[in-house]
């Protein structure tokens, strides 16, 4: 029986002792390279913090205090009270909103629409003259194609309030029902500006109490039609002295 020397040579093309080989390439490993490009990164996000920390405390900086509605929505025609109000802290642009240094400007002011809790207040939703003087009431017209004109209605203008013989009542006249009414708030449109297809336009207007029934009325049944009168014209009822 004989036995292998462990002092042969060891094959052409085996592995060596474990030494790098002679002349090979002087190129780094790819960790070592990556890790400059690391830090690099490191550092640029550092920046960038940085930069974001220090725009915030500019903007945190620049914080006011507004005019916001308290813990009870306010309905249109409401008298602004204290009471009702709260503070509220925004930065940046923040466009038509009430400064909290401004509210005594806007005391005593009426609400032009509904507000709820934490809506900060606007210029634009109070108005300087109650909702409904005595002697009047606010009616809501809903009115389809062909009952209101396509040029857009906006609050504070003065409408003519008809009513129009139904589709069966060929032998009845057109009625004027109030000369001039003033548009207290608007909402919708005749024609959707993106599709074009015909909506409904939902009006209010201020109009005298003796008025009330008729104009209800011809509401509920479809047949009221709406004509836009000149800015300059003066409504049967005026909010600003109770009386046209």
């Amino acid at each position: 029986m004989s036995f292998s020397s462990s002092t042969r040579p060891s094959a052409p093309g085996a592995r060596g002792s474990g030494k790098a080989p002679v002349g090979g390439s002087n190129r780094l490993p790819a960790s070592r390279e990556r890790r400059p490009a690391l830090a690099a990164l490191a550092v640029i996000l550092i920046l960038l913090g940085a930069a974001g920390s220090a725009l915030i405390t500019v903007r945190s900086g620049e914080r006011q205090t507004y005019v916001a509605i308290g813990e009870k929505a306010l309905p249109p025609g409401t008298k602004l009270d204290r009471k009702d109000l709260a503070r509220g802290d925004l930065a940046g642009t923040t466009g038509p909103l009430i400064l909290w240094s401004e509210l005594e400007k806007y005391s005593g002011h009426y609400t032009t629409g509904w507000l709820y809790p934490g809506q900060y207040l606007t210029k634009g939703s109070l108005s300087d003259k109650p909702a409904i003087p005595d002697g009047g009431a606010l009616v809501g017209l809903s009115l389809e194609a062909g009952r209101a004109p396509s040029e857009p209605i906006s609050a504070g203008d003065i409408v003519q309030v008809v009513r129009v013989p139904a589709a069966n009542q060929e032998a009845a006249v057109p009625q004027v029902l109030v000369t001039a009414a003033e548009v207290t708030n608007v909402a919708g449109a005749i024609t959707d500006a993106r599709t074009k297809a015909n909506t409904t336009l939902n009006v209010t207007v201020l109009v005298p109490a003796s008025k009330l029934t008729s104009v209800a009325a011809a509401a509920a049944s479809k047949t009221l039609v709406i004509a836009k009168l000149p800015p300059a014209t003066r409504p049967d009822l005026a909010r600003g002295n109770g009386g046209g």
